[in-house]
Protein backbone atom coordinates (compact mmCIF):
# COMPACT_ATOMS: atom_id res chain seq x y z
CA UNK A 1 0.00 0.00 0.00
CA UNK A 2 1.52 3.15 -0.90
CA UNK A 3 1.86 5.52 1.44
CA UNK A 4 3.61 9.67 1.44
CA UNK A 5 3.34 11.29 4.60
CA UNK A 6 4.53 14.89 3.96
CA UNK A 7 5.89 17.18 7.04
CA UNK A 8 7.61 20.18 7.72
CA UNK A 9 4.93 22.88 7.63
CA UNK A 10 3.92 26.06 9.28
CA UNK A 11 3.61 29.86 10.15
CA UNK A 12 6.77 31.61 8.82
CA UNK A 13 7.23 35.31 8.48
CA UNK A 14 7.84 36.92 4.76
CA UNK A 15 11.53 36.21 3.45
CA UNK A 16 11.94 33.37 6.08
CA UNK A 17 12.39 29.56 4.96
CA UNK A 18 11.19 26.51 5.55
CA UNK A 19 11.85 22.78 4.26
CA UNK A 20 9.03 20.17 3.46
CA UNK A 21 10.07 16.27 3.74
CA UNK A 22 7.89 13.45 2.43
CA UNK A 23 8.60 9.63 3.53
CA UNK A 24 7.59 7.63 1.20
CA UNK A 25 6.51 3.61 1.51
CA UNK A 26 4.48 0.94 -0.35
CA UNK A 27 6.51 1.29 -3.65
CA UNK A 28 10.11 1.57 -5.57
CA UNK A 29 10.44 5.36 -4.82
CA UNK A 30 13.88 5.32 -7.01
CA UNK A 31 12.09 4.43 -10.22
CA UNK A 32 9.45 6.82 -9.76
CA UNK A 33 9.91 10.95 -10.56
CA UNK A 34 8.56 12.86 -7.39
CA UNK A 35 6.65 16.24 -6.87
CA UNK A 36 5.20 18.95 -4.73
CA UNK A 37 1.63 20.70 -5.18
CA UNK A 38 0.12 23.61 -3.98
CA UNK A 39 -3.47 24.31 -3.26
CA UNK A 40 -5.13 27.13 -1.84
CA UNK A 41 -8.97 27.13 -1.13
CA UNK A 42 -11.51 27.65 -4.70
CA UNK A 43 -8.52 26.95 -6.56
CA UNK A 44 -6.88 23.68 -8.67
CA UNK A 45 -3.78 22.22 -7.44
CA UNK A 46 -0.81 23.93 -8.73
CA UNK A 47 2.56 21.50 -9.49
CA UNK A 48 5.54 23.88 -7.94
CA UNK A 49 8.51 21.46 -8.32
CA UNK A 50 9.41 18.21 -9.92
CA UNK A 51 11.91 15.99 -9.89
CA UNK A 52 13.05 12.74 -11.93
CA UNK A 53 13.48 9.40 -10.25
CA UNK A 54 17.35 9.64 -10.85
CA UNK A 55 17.48 13.18 -9.14
CA UNK A 56 19.56 14.54 -12.49
CA UNK A 57 16.48 16.84 -13.03
CA UNK A 58 14.29 19.39 -11.58
CA UNK A 59 11.44 21.30 -12.97
CA UNK A 60 9.76 24.52 -11.47
CA UNK A 61 7.32 26.44 -11.87
CA UNK A 62 7.92 30.15 -12.88
CA UNK A 63 6.43 31.23 -9.82
CA UNK A 64 9.05 29.41 -7.27
CA UNK A 65 11.78 29.31 -9.74
CA UNK A 66 15.08 30.76 -8.22
CA UNK A 67 13.71 30.32 -4.41
CA UNK A 68 12.19 26.85 -4.27
CA UNK A 69 14.72 23.80 -4.43
CA UNK A 70 13.58 19.95 -4.44
CA UNK A 71 16.11 17.19 -3.86
CA UNK A 72 15.46 13.35 -3.34
CA UNK A 73 17.33 10.68 -1.16
CA UNK A 74 16.56 7.57 -3.02
CA UNK A 75 18.32 5.87 0.11
CA UNK A 76 15.88 7.17 2.54
CA UNK A 77 12.81 6.67 0.55
CA UNK A 78 12.31 10.50 0.35
CA UNK A 79 11.29 13.82 -1.34
CA UNK A 80 12.12 17.59 0.18
CA UNK A 81 11.33 20.87 -0.60
CA UNK A 82 13.28 23.93 0.57
CA UNK A 83 11.36 27.20 0.13
CA UNK A 84 13.35 30.32 0.46
CA UNK A 85 12.01 33.88 0.58
CA UNK A 86 8.79 33.18 1.64
CA UNK A 87 5.59 35.52 0.23
CA UNK A 88 2.42 35.75 1.72
CA UNK A 89 1.15 34.21 -1.89
CA UNK A 90 2.90 30.54 -1.07
CA UNK A 91 0.42 30.34 1.90
CA UNK A 92 -1.40 26.80 0.47
CA UNK A 93 -1.46 23.02 1.82
CA UNK A 94 1.37 21.54 0.07
CA UNK A 95 1.21 18.33 -0.91
CA UNK A 96 4.13 15.35 -1.88
CA UNK A 97 2.29 13.43 -5.34
CA UNK A 98 4.07 10.83 -6.93
CA UNK A 99 4.22 11.77 -10.69
CA UNK A 100 2.99 8.89 -13.57
CA UNK A 101 4.26 10.72 -16.26
CA UNK A 102 7.23 12.67 -17.14
CA UNK A 103 6.94 15.29 -19.81
CA UNK A 104 9.20 17.92 -21.65
CA UNK A 105 8.74 20.76 -19.35
CA UNK A 106 6.75 20.98 -16.11
CA UNK A 107 3.04 21.69 -17.51
CA UNK A 108 3.25 18.33 -19.61
CA UNK A 109 4.13 16.13 -16.32
CA UNK A 110 0.87 14.01 -14.97
CA UNK A 111 0.52 13.23 -11.23
CA UNK A 112 -0.52 9.76 -10.05
CA UNK A 113 -3.75 8.85 -8.15
CA UNK A 114 -1.20 8.95 -4.58
CA UNK A 115 -0.90 12.28 -2.87
CA UNK A 116 0.21 12.72 0.41
CA UNK A 117 -2.10 14.40 2.91
CA UNK A 118 -1.06 17.46 2.93
CA UNK A 119 0.86 20.25 5.19
CA UNK A 120 -0.09 23.71 5.89
CA UNK A 121 2.54 26.67 5.20
CA UNK A 122 1.26 29.72 6.06
CA UNK A 123 3.66 33.18 5.11
CA UNK A 124 2.40 35.63 7.07
CA UNK A 125 3.60 38.82 9.52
Amino acid sequence: QVHLVESGGGLVQPGGSLRLSCAASGFTFSSVAMSWYRQVPGKEPELVAAIFHTHSNATYADSVEGRFAISRDNAKDTVYLQMNALEPEDTAVYYCVALSLWGPNIRAHRPSPYWGQGTQVTVSS
